[in-house]
């Protein structure tokens, strides 16, 4: 039998201001901000990045070296994919009139 762990990664929300507490807490580190996301091993939280400054913390008495790591990965994919809109948006946007001399 082999024995496989359900790994979650996610965003955290308003109602998940406890769980960074207590991850800070656990890695005598500041709290990470509420755009942040959040790794979970069977359903409990091991792990956040905040997306603003890219902090990490994790529980000390987890193995949460490979989740850190995705958390990073993850976090590049929210970063490329809100560049990608803005630059999408911006493209749409009219460039105006273009005075000529």
């Amino acid at each position: 039998m082999i024995a496989t762990d359900t790994i979650i990664i996610r965003r955290a929300g308003a109602a998940d201001a406890s769980i960074l507490a207590r991850l800070a807490a656990l890695d005598s580190a500041v709290q990470p901000g509420d755009d942040s996301l959040i790794a979970e091993i069977d359903g409990r939280p091991v792990a956040a990045l905040d997306l603003v400054d890219g902090r990490v913390v994790a529980d000390p008495f987890a193995r949460t070296a490979d989740l850190v790591e995705l958390l990073r990965l993850r976090a590049s994919r929210v970063h490329g994919s809100s560049r990608t809109r803005r630059a999408r948006s911006a493209a749409r946007r009219p460039l105006g009139l273009i005075a000529r001399a």
